[in-house]
């Protein structure tokens, strides 16, 4: 082992980073644990990613990129379970992961938790194999019921988190806003949380040929294209948008993509539908479903603009990926969007996150499009700074500096050696 190599436990129990993404459950999360994982690897780290077996076929451990393996777990019944019916499940899990550990005698420097149902499995692994324990909560409960829109989070979830800041060894959060909010919500210890961005992989999210891009996608040259990307959830405002279309109707060849969702069965494509229809939109709002992730730069490089029209964002990582790819963007300010946009040059953010407010942000913006002042590789240079390597190198030194806290002498791949508690 190189002396400086870290074996990782990284948690996703809910949701497979291999999943599909823009379907339920399956988000930015996904794709932060993919790729830091992945970039953890390439630096010489070994990482494991635990997440729950969700179909009964297919290999338990699958080699995900170089030094990364994903490891599925059983527990609870076969198929899709709702996330809050899997909480039950939850020491089932860890049971089912200690012995796969034990049997394969694997152990690690760190475990790293994401989402709040992974953080319960954290805390289990953290006292029984003496290791820190670092957590990333993607989005908190407490924040959710900030908005009154959709089911509530239930209270087991926002005692759960309480609970899991307080034993962690560190909480990570995406942003100074969400660190903030840990502090004021949850009463978190601040010297325990370590603000980390989210990254972008440079290689995949990259100005394409504007002409081939619309080509491939079936877009005409004359077409203003508004871009929205991401899950149906009703806090991404995906009705608000929509409902924004409406206010810009005097634009000539204005149309928006909507990418993303389980399909035209569920409720909240019907929902978004209706509206649709009763704004007189049909001929205005195309929805595509999902699309695999290697194609989204194709729909970033043909649109005019990406909008991000959330309620509430961890990070907001799909307005990074557009600005990877020259795209402008125009969010409401959550997030990290107050950071990486650069108002009037790169993008626009828009001070209330209303319909008519929306429109009048799209609005203010359009010239910079239409006219052509835009440097797609301006736009680009000005979120450089967010590589995937970048941030896996601070979440390696941050784990270093954890270990070395807790075990002073201490020399890697030890710390997960001592004796683990049999289950």
């Amino acid at each position: 082992m190189k002396s400086n190599q870290l074996r990782i436990a990284m948690l996703s129990v809910h949701s497979s980073p291999l999943g599909e993404l823009g379907t339920k459950d399956t988000g930015g999360m996904s794709v932060y644990i993919r790729e830091l994982a992945r970039e953890l690897g390439k630096q010489g780290h070994l990482v494991d990613i635990y997440t729950r077996q969700n179909n009964a076929a297919g290999e338990q451990c699958v080699p995900a990129s170089k030094n990364v393996s994903l490891i599925h777990i059983e527990a609870g019944t076969s198929g899709y379970i709702d996330k809050l019916s899997l909480y039950p499940h939850l020491a089932e899990f860890f049971q089912q992961m200690e012995r796969f550990r034990m049997r394969e005698n694997r152990r690690y420097d760190i475990v790293h938790s994401n989402y709040w149902l992974s953080g319960k499995v954290g805390a289990w692994a953290q006292m029984h194999w003496h290791v820190p324990h670092f957590v990333l909560f993607h989005t908190l409960g407490a924040v959710k019921n900030m908005f009154p829109i959709g089911s509530p989070e239930p209270e087991l979830r926002i005692a759960t988190e309480k609970t899991v800041t307080k034993t962690c060894s560190v909480i990570l959060a995406e942003t100074e806003r969400e660190r903030r909010q840990l502090t004021e919500l949850y009463d978190a210890d601040l010297d325990k949380i370590k603000v980390i961005p989210c990254g972008v992989n440079f290689d995949r999210f990259r100005p394409l040929d504007w002409n081939q891009a619309r080509g491939r996608l079936g877009i005409h040259a004359n077409e203003r294209i508004l871009l929205y990307v991401g899950r149906l959830d009703p806090l991404k405002g995906v009705d608000r948008l929509i409902t924004a279309l409406s206010f810009l109707d005097h634009h000539q060849n204005l149309r928006l993509l909507i990418v993303g969702g389980d399909g035209s069965e569920t409720a909240e494509f019907r929902s978004l539908q209706e509206l649709t229809q009763n704004l007189g939109l049909e001929n205005s709002v195309t929805f595509t479903g999902r699309v695999d992730h290697n194609d989204l730069p194709h729909y970033y490089s043909a649109a005019d603009m990406l909008v991000l029209p959330s309620h509430t964002e961890s990070f907001g990582l799909v307005g990074l990926e557009a600005l990877a790819c020259g795209t402008p963007v125009i969010s409401t300010r959550v997030g990290a969007m107050e950071q990486i946009i650069r108002s009037n040059e790169t993008g626009y953010l828009v001070n209330s996150a209303d319909p008519r407010s929306l429109a009048e942000g799209i609005e203010l913006f359009m010239p910079q499009v239409r006219d052509g002042f835009l440097s797609r590789a301006a736009i680009r240079n000005s979120v450089i700074e967010y590589s995937w390597e970048k941030v896996a190198a601070a979440m390696a030194d941050a784990y270093l500096g954890a270990v070395s806290c807790a075990y002073p002498g201490f020399v890697t791949g030890t710390a997960g050696r001592l004796p683990a508690f049999a289950v």
